[in-house]
């Protein structure tokens, strides 16, 4: 896997995402090989590390990140009746892009 897959395929439009909601700064999409029956990455559109990364400057693209993410968060919970909100760091962050994961259902793998 890339190192930033989000960047490298993503954003760059290499690969075609089934998109949840864009905003000036955020993308939420449908993973594209999704472990659990519902699974939608939510990214920024700037490169950002991870969230062990962020500095005062990446404020405001944080908060509206997180807007998006309870956006989601809040559509999944009325469609399904409960959802998972995680991100990943370290080795348990296979790409190097702060993303956030909203999740329902069981692992499908």
């Amino acid at each position: 896997m890339s190192e930033d897959f989000y960047c490298e395929f993503v954003l760059s439009g290499q690969i075609q995402v089934d998109k949840v909601i864009e905003t000036d700064g955020v993308l939420a999409y449908y993973h594209t090989r999704p472990f659990y029956p519902v699974h939608i990455v939510v990214i920024p559109k700037r490169h950002i590390a991870s969230l062990l990364t962020l500095t005062p400057e990446d404020s405001e693209l944080l908060l509206e990140m997180l807007a998006v993410v309870r956006q989601v968060a809040a559509q999944t919970v009325n469609k399904y009746g409960a959802c998972r909100v995680i991100t990943n760091l370290g080795t348990y962050q296979d790409s190097k892009h702060l993303h956030w994961h909203v999740i329902y259902g069981d692992k499908i793998r």
